[in-house]
């Protein structure tokens, strides 16, 4: 298991006069400092308008400037906006491509369908976004291995023009997706591309259930979007590394777990977004041809009466517009193995966990909230020096 490293860049109020420039110097500090201790890649998030909760509004400019300040370590974009008013999926292989050769290859590239407040601001119609994105994913390797390229659809029409320039990677990049249903793992799996997924608040068997619709998807994948299947499994959380659980405590974690929770809510407009994800789901339930995995699954779902954790039960609080005291959200999640919090051997316990589920990487998200600029610089050290456990060949 890859030990990997994940940012939203995250600057909550009261803010400093200089807080803008603060978050981007100290994500570079970040950056470098994850190279020097092996992380395997670091993963910038793309996000607008989202004040406080992640002010990575342009990932690309970032990891240019992390690519020339770092050697070894992958560079990760996830993920990519992908409806077209976003970024067109030209603009996107252009960005890649130089990016790509700015940082001697080292291009992981992942896209997204984003959500609802950015759908709205941007004037995106919902129920496009699944259709553009599958789009892009058909599109970039051909853009990145064609001489010239041609494209016609409902939305885009492009006639034999070289787009320039190509990838450093041969032949491309490989391809992710960010899943946060059962529907988007399946998807991801068959388009041959890697899953970016979340744990946060998911238990254990549900992280499982996941893992095996991605798998069995791409074990079925006939024909990759692109020149290469990339049969990965990835997934973030929050990981927060002390020399005691106790210091891990003091520094804050409990608030920032807490904060980023009651944050990502009101973000992404959980409430809207779950219904509308219930919804899609429902769709492929009763789809008369099945609805593919994620059919045949819903379906064996609704005949299991799964118990309810607490975690999902604090969630279900929070999504009602409850304050839930921090500390109450911080043991919900920590009692399934949501959050990788505290001294060397509780990290290396709860990432065994990780590593047992078959998760090929691991993205620690330690730039949480208001947790001090050396807090995450120190927790970075003590993660840092678990990787060999870990990522053994």
């Amino acid at each position: 298991m890859k030990i990997d490293i994940f940012t939203e860049m995250q600057s909550p109020r009261p803010w400093s006069k200089d807080h803008e420039h603060r978050i981007i110097k100290e994500t570079l500090e970040q950056a470098k400092l994850a190279d020097s201790l092996g992380y395997g890649c670091w993963w910038q998030v793309e996000h607008h308008t989202a004040e406080e909760f992640s002010y990575s509004s342009a990932p690309e400019i970032m990891l240019a400037a992390i690519s020339q300040h770092t050697k070894t370590m992958r560079l990760g974009h996830s993920s990519v906006l992908a409806p077209f008013r976003f970024n067109h999926p030209i603009r996107t292989a252009e960005r890649a491509a130089v990016l790509d050769h700015l940082s001697g290859g080292r291009l992981e590239l992942g896209l997204a369908r984003s959500t609802i407040p950015e759908w709205r601001t941007f004037n995106i119609p919902p129920d496009r976004t699944r259709a553009q994105m599958q789009q892009a994913f058909e599109m970039l390797p051909k853009m990145w291995t064609q001489e010239r390229f041609s494209w016609k659809s409902e939305e885009i029409d492009i006639q034999n023009v070289p787009i320039v320039p190509k990838p450093y990677q041969k032949p491309h990049p490989p391809l992710w997706q960010a899943c946060s249903s059962v529907a988007s793992f399946e998807q991801a799996g068959r388009n041959g591309v890697g899953a970016l997924g979340v744990t946060l608040w998911a238990p254990r068997e549900q992280v499982e259930e996941w893992i095996g619709i991605y798998r069995e998807a791409i074990r079925r994948c006939e024909r990759p979007v692109g020149e290469f299947v990339n049969n990965q499994v990835a997934f973030f959380t929050f990981v927060h590394g002390a020399e005691t659980d106790q210091q891990a405590m003091e520094n804050g974690a409990a608030e920032a777990a807490a904060w980023y929770t009651n944050g990502s809510f009101t973000f992404f407009e959980a409430k809207e977004a779950f219904l509308r994800t219930y919804a899609e789901e429902q769709a492929l339930l009763n789809d008369p041809a099945g609805g593919g995995l994620t059919g045949q699954f819903l379906r064996e779902r609704a005949n299991r009466s799964p118990a309810t954790t607490r975690a999902q039960s604090i969630i279900a609080r929070i999504m009602q517009g409850e304050d839930v005291p921090s500390q109450e959200v911080f043991d919900g999640l920590s009692e399934q193995d949501s959050l990788i919090v505290g001294g060397p051997e509780t990290c290396r316990q709860k990432m065994k966990v990780y590593q047992d589920l078959g998760i090929d990487r691991l993205l620690c998200f330690q730039q949480v909230a208001r947790l001090p600029h050396e807090a995450v610089m120190s927790s970075i050290r003590q993660i840092g020096k678990l990787i060999p456990e870990f990522d053994r060949p």
